[in-house]
């Protein structure tokens, strides 16, 4: 709609209510290909600062963010922080086959500078670590995998006195070892800080280029995303803080689950972040593989009790790096975590690094289609979240009002005005079956709402008289140009006087499109 809308088209299909993120990365950052991917119906794009310079990420933000204006389409952009990797370093091409029953020393002065102690059992293999601190962390009897877990060794010495650093290890499943392959110690307590240097420098760049949500790495305690958000509070002018939880904040934050020591505080973690990501490729490594499930259904069923987004990450369609179709289990994968209920599902290397980014999307999309359709179908429809439930905040409860009032007038669509994005939250936490449709007239809160299961946010500029009732008019002609509604089909509206101002909500309106008169209206 051309005076209502200022970001001006429609999307060419109805999204959603799961929401797909996609990494971006060499087969997937031209601009024709960029413009593809929204139009099947990305809505974040993940920016992977484990992987390219800070250079690359900002052209590829800038082509995300041309793109998005084109097509008139708010698109999030999430950095992903490396966190504290632990890694091989650098090793002669074509890497090292490690053999079963062999020795390993790591050793972070690399393997021409291996202390003679560390050099005592025959075969040896010599491997450097850039992680200085592995001999004093890791116990005799603990286990050490590489690359993702496909080698595995278990620590039987390390150094002591003047050579404390390095670490031998027995091969118990061997294989190639390259260049600076992942660590990780599932035993071990490691006391690297969450945030690194390198991290730090990506989150000032974040901040400096209107990032729209950071995602913290291998968090283990509430209080390293509190850190982060504190930083976060310092660096963000005050004219834009915006308050989340705990902190103000300019960038909400998404916590990845993968350590197992992030399990022992859950509920402190998820109550200290905006987001959550259930990153199941280190979680993998770190626990039993048999238990990745388990614990991918409790954290969403966690992050419904808090209210917060839920985004369920790696090897969703992992075949379709190579393939044009995924596996049947994949496909059984990904519907999944719609019918349990999870707010997001994300590509990594499939849009990536992948032959087939496009069509891996489009696959996404058609599987959360049709287990949505599946929800929809079901005779009982998903009550609110418990914090909703309980809430004394007046959005809050409006929230929850409103998933009643739509429910039992049989509303097509929920509209809202959301000038900082708090009433889209609550709203996408209340448990609707049906699209919420989410109005501000702030680029940077329209992208954020992109996260939001069930909400498509759309820049609207606020009614030139400020009345509900030529906001409400407004709505109905927007709605009718996506398609969403015809004649008599009841809307509910939830808003405030005067709109545009943030925390103003206090009204819940059902209106029927092609009349008029509006229907009832509840302060």
């Amino acid at each position: 709609m051309s005076d209502a809308n200022s970001v001006g088209s429609a999307p060419r299909q109805r999204p959603t209510l799961t929401k797909i993120v996609a990494t971006i990365g060499p087969a997937s950052d031209s601009p024709e290909i960029v413009e593809k991917l929204i139009e099947a119906g990305v809505a974040v794009f993940r920016l992977n600062f484990s992987h390219g310079e800070l250079e690359d990420h900002a052209r590829r933000l800038g082509t995300i963010r041309a793109a998005a204006v084109k097509l008139g389409q708010p698109v999030g952009v999430l950095g992903d922080l490396q966190g504290p990797k632990i890694r091989v370093g650098k090793v002669a091409d074509p890497g090292i086959m490690l053999e079963a029953g062999q020795d390993v020393v790591f050793d972070p002065r690399g393997a021409g500078e291996l202390p003679t102690s560390a050099m005592a059992a025959t075969g040896t293999v010599c491997l450097p670590t850039e992680y200085p601190s592995l001999g004093k962390e890791v116990s005799v009897g603990h286990r050490v995998l590489v690359n993702d877990g496909a080698i595995r060794l278990l620590a039987v010495d390390r150094g002591t006195g003047d050579e404390p650093d390095w670490l031998r290890c027995r091969v118990m499943s061997g294989g190639l070892v390259t260049s600076r392959k992942g660590i990780n110690l599932p035993d071990s307590d490691v006391k690297a800080a969450a945030i690194t240097e390198r991290d730090w420098a990506c989150v000032e760049w974040a901040v400096a280029h209107g990032l729209d949500f950071l995602a913290l790495s291998f968090v283990r305690r509430a209080e390293e995303v509190r850190e982060l958000k504190r930083a976060l509070a310092g660096m963000c002018p005050s004219e834009f803080a915006v308050e989340y939880t705990g902190v103000g904040a300019l960038i909400p934050v998404v916590a990845k689950i993968e350590k197992p020591q992030a399990l022992e505080e859950i509920d402190a973690i998820i109550e200290a972040s905006d987001a959550v990501m259930v990153a199941r490729g280190d979680l993998g490594v770190e626990m039993d593989l048999a238990q990745v499930p388990l614990i991918q259904k409790h954290l969403i069923a966690k992050c419904g009790e808090w209210g917060k987004p839920c985004i369920v990450a790696t090897q969703m369609l992992e075949s379709m790096i190579v393939s044009p179709s995924p596996t049947r289990a994949e496909a059984s994968d990904v519907a999944n975590a719609v019918l349990d209920g999870a707010d997001a599902v994300m590509l990594s290397a499939e849009t990536a690094a992948g032959k087939h980014p496009l069509l891996a999307v489009e696959t996404m999309r058609r599987i959360a289609a049709a287990a949505e359709e599946r929800v929809a179908l079901s005779m009982t429809q998903p009550s609110p979240a418990a914090r909703i439930t309980k809430s004394r905040y007046r959005t809050g409860a409006l929230a929850h009002g409103a998933w009643h009032v739509a429910t039992d007038v049989g509303a097509r669509v929920v509209a809202c005005w959301s000038q900082e994005g708090g009433a889209a939250r609550y709203l996408s936490q209340a448990g609707f079956a049906i699209p919420i449709i989410a109005y501000s007239n702030s680029d940077r809160q329209v992208r954020r709402m992109a996260l939001l299961r069930g909400v498509t946010a759309r820049l609207m500029r606020v009614p030139t008289s400020g009345t509900l009732r030529e906001w409400n008019q407004m709505v109905e002609a927007d709605l009718r140009e996506l398609g969403w509604i015809k004649d008599g089909d009841p809307v509910v509206l939830v808003a405030g006087k005067p709109l545009g101002i943030k925390g103003a909500a206090n009204t819940i309106t059902i209106h029927y499109t092609g009349n008029k008169a509006t229907g009832f209206m509840a302060h």
